[in-house]
């Protein structure tokens, strides 16, 4: 196969040009609509609404689904390979780009992992993939984390921009081991200067089979609001996510790019659409509950994860939009698939139970739950039942 110049961002390529892409992993609902994205983009020739595609975008050509699984996805080649393994750069030979999605959407399985074993995984897998792609000759590899690497916090810019610093915190939580995966990312850089890498950085990821502490801070009894905070709610559907990796691969863009959602919801927005009651509490008391059911090990998820459901953390997607990516699903759609996925679910604390015991692995819904039973215990003191 002949091997085309490196591509890093602003390269122009022929428009007859086609590069072959692999997908690594193709378990989970992200990878599926990225495979999805590419097959779509090889039969059309091109990411973009433009016939014929733009300047600088090569053609999709062949798809490949990298794991031990066959994907359920049409259109594909498949290739066996463990992810973990160095097996994974035969599994890459002779291929032009790949795709990786560090970011999880299983948290059903992270919680019964526990956090040494599940960050262990993570980098693992994730330095192993970089590894295996310079190993195996790619000119490009994307690698998505999530916009959660920016932080949540109450100066942070609305929208923030591609280029944010990323402030969120290097703890025990998966923002952690997103961190962590985004420091691989920038030592690799300079390890393969012939590799390009795109981080990736989507909003909250919502669409059928997700699974995250966003998605289960709706199956809380009452949606947790900390008094004085102004949340800015921002979505983006695995779908759009998957056209903008093809995009991205397409049109060799590099750096790190940003995914969601035009614009934001507010609190108000979301608790007019999800029509859920409310349990208001100061994020100092909402803090110090999350905090105290981590220490006794009730709560896996470290109280850090509190400000995603406080504060700001939305992003543009300026470089996207900019070379024609244009997302499918608007924010209150997206809220609506994320109803729709978790309808009948209900969680607490740690674990996902039934109806009659429900638990959640998301800090926010845990406080809710005990916010909420305080205000049960209240009203029962004052002889009501409401």
């Amino acid at each position: 196969m002949s091997s085309p110049g490196r591509a890093g961002q602003g390269t122009v390529r022929s428009r007859r040009s086609a590069i072959d892409v692999a997908v690594i992993g193709t378990a989970d609902p992200a990878s599926r609509a990225v495979l999805r994205a590419l097959v779509s983009a090889a039969a059309r020739g091109t990411t973009t609404a433009q016939p014929g595609g733009v300047d600088g975008e090569a053609r999709i050509g062949t798809v490949v689904a990298v794991g031990p699984e066959p994907a359920t996805v049409g259109g594909v080649e498949h290739r066996h390979a463990d992810p973990a393994t160095p097996g994974l750069a035969a599994a890459l030979t002779g291929l032009h780009a790949a795709a990786y999605i560090a970011t999880s959407t299983n948290l059903e399985r992270d919680l019964a992992l526990g956090a040494r074993a599940r960050r262990e995984r993570n980098l693992r897998v994730a330095q192993t993939v970089i590894t295996s792609a310079a190993a195996a000759g790619l000119r490009h590899l994307v690698v998505v984390t999530s916009a959660q690497v920016f932080g949540a916090s109450v100066d942070n810019p609305v929208p923030l921009e591609d280029d944010a610093p990323l402030r969120a915190a290097s703890d025990e939580g998966q923002v952690g081991d997103l961190m962590d995966v985004e420091q691989l990312v920038a030592v690799a850089r300079e390890v393969h200067p012939g590799l390009t890498i795109t981080a990736v950085r989507p909003a909250a990821l919502v669409g059928d089979g997700v699974d995250t502490v966003i998605t289960r801070h709706f199956e809380a009894p009452r949606l947790l609001t900390l008094r004085g905070a102004e949340p800015a709610w921002q979505f983006c559907h695995v779908d759009d996510l998957g056209s903008a990796v093809a995009l991205v691969l397409a049109q060799g863009v590099g750096g790190a790019v940003s995914v969601g959602a035009d614009g934001h919801l507010t609190q108000r927005d979301l608790e007019r659409i999800t029509g859920m009651r409310q349990v208001e509490l100061s994020l100092g008391a909402a803090m110090g509950t999350a905090d105290r059911l981590h220490r006794v090990g009730v709560l896996p998820a470290p109280a850090s994860d509190l400000a995603f459901v406080a504060f700001p953390w939305a992003v543009s997607a300026h470089t996207l939009r900019g070379r024609g990516w244009v997302p499918v699903h608007d924010n209150e759609t997206c809220l609506g698939v994320l109803l729709e996925t978790i309808r009948g679910s209900h969680a607490v604390a740690a674990r996902r139970l039934d109806r009659k015991d429900a638990a959640l692995g998301a800090a926010s819904a845990a406080v809710a739950l005990v916010g909420t039973a305080a205000i049960m215990r209240r009203r029962r003191r004052k002889g009501s039942t409401a």
